[in-house]
């Protein structure tokens, strides 16, 4: 089933939800790491030295975070990121 947004059929939901999927799969594993190991926002962000707001908005995901940053908040929190490409 397709649903579009606005009546306007160029832009399909099921196509936005795709192309987002992985950015949301992301933040959603690095927030769970976060919590299972008990670390605050607040020290995630001076383990990476950035300041707290900033991990808010990219748990929140209104920033679209650099690879760089991705790898520093799994470093600290003893995770690598993988990468995988499918078609």
């Amino acid at each position: 089933m397709q649903y579009y947004i606005n009546s306007r059929p160029q832009v399909i939901v099921s196509e936005i939800i795709d192309r987002l999927s992985p950015r949301y799969q992301a933040i959603s594993q690095l927030i769970s790491a976060r919590t299972r190991q008990g670390i605050t926002q607040k020290e995630l962000a001076q383990r990476i030295g950035t300041k707290q707001s900033a991990i808010a908005r990219f748990e929140a995901g209104s920033t679209n975070p650099s690879l760089g940053f991705l790898e520093k908040v799994a470093e600290v929190m003893g995770y690598k990121i993988t990468i995988n490409l499918s078609n």
